[in-house]
C-alpha cells in the first residue's frame, strides 16, 4: 500500500505555492488540513490577575509566533509600550523574523536559536543580567521553565493563550499520515481517541517536543523533522513517502 492520504494539524496554507500543494501533486497525495487543538487568548483582565507588569522586564523570550502574537496584542489591549531597549530571545530565525509585523526588526537587539530551546539558553545565558518574560500556553511543558532555573535565570512565566483540545471523530483519523506540530496536538489525540490504536498509521512530528510526546504516549514516531537531510516537515515527508512507495510498489 502506498501513501496516498495525509492529514496535517495545521490550517490550511492561503499560499497556492504552499509546498504542501507541490508534495500533493508530486506523489498524487490527498492531503487534509484540520487543527486539533484551537488557540484562545487570555483576556487583559485575566491577564491582569496575574499580578505581571510587562514594563518591569528588560527580556522576552518567545518560543513560537503565536507566543508573538499575543504578547503585542495584551501590549495593545492594556495600552503597554513596550521599551525600544527591550530584548527578544527567539528560538528559531523564522520566529525572530516574524517580529517584523510588530516592531522595526534592524533597530532592536534580537537573539535567535537554531531549533531547540538547548540551542536558545547558551545564547540567554550569556545575558543573565537581564529581566527575562517568558509568555507560555497554558498548558505547556515545564522543560522550559525547568532549563531556565536550572542556569539560574531572573525569569517570570506568564500565561497570553490558552491551548485547547478540539472535538474530532474517527474520520479524522482516516489517514496513512499524521503530522503534528505541537505536543498539544498530541494530547488532542489522546482525549479525542483513546483507544486509538496506531498499527500502520504513520506519525510525524515537528520540533523535539513534539516527537517526546509522540513517544511518551506511547506512539509510534515514524517521520521527525527538523533533521540533517530534511530542515522542514514537508521535506521530511518527501524523504519518507518517496522511499515507503519505492518499496512498497
Amino acid at each position: 500500500m502506498k501513501i496516498r492520504k495525509v492529514l496535517v494539524s495545521q490550517p490550511e496554507p492561503n499560499n497556492p505555492k504552499s509546498p504542501y500543494f507541490e508534495l500533493a501533486k508530486k506523489y498524487n497525495l490527498k492531503i487534509d488540513f484540520r487543527q486539533f487543538i484551537q488557540v484562545e487568548g487570555v483576556s487583559a483582565k485575566d491577564f491582569r490577575q496575574q499580578k505581571i507588569n510587562i514594563t518591569d522586564f528588560t527580556a522576552v523570550v518567545f518560543t513560537s509566533k503565536t507566543a508573538i502574537d499575543h504578547f503585542f496584542r495584551i501590549c495593545d489591549e492594556m495600552r503597554i509600550t513596550v521599551a525600544d531597549t527591550m530584548r527578544y530571545f527567539c528560538i528559531t530565525e523564522s520566529v525572530a523574523f516574524y517580529l517584523q509585523k510588530y516592531i522595526v526588526y534592524r533597530k532592536r537587539k534580537i537573539f535567535h536559536g537554531k531549533s531547540k530551546f538547548e540551542d536558545l539558553i547558551d545564547i540567554i545565558v550569556k545575558h543573565r543580567e537581564e529581566n527575562f518574560f517568558v509568555p507560555l500556553s497554558d498548558p505547556h511543558n515545564s522543560d522550559i521553565p525547568d532549563m531556565l532555573a536550572r542556569n539560574s535565570i531572573n525569569h517570570t512565566i506568564g500565561t497570553m493563550y490558552k491551548t485547547i483540545s478540539r472535538g474530532l471523530d474517527s474520520k479524522d483519523l482516516d489517514y496513512d499520515i499524521l503530522v503534528f506540530y505541537s505536543p498539544s496536538g498530541i494530547k488532542s489525540l489522546k482525549e479525542n481517541f483513546p483507544a486509538f490504536t496506531q498499527g500502520e498509521v504513520k506519525i510525524a512530528a515537528f520540533g523535539p517536543t513534539t516527537a517526546e510526546a509522540v513517544t511518551h504516549e506511547g506512539f509510534r514516531l515514524d517521520i521527525q523533522a527538523p533533521n540533517p537531510q530534511a530542515p522542514s516537515m514537508t521535506m521530511a515527508l518527501d524523504c519518507f513517502i518517496r522511499d515507503f512507495n519505492k518499496n512498497n510498489k
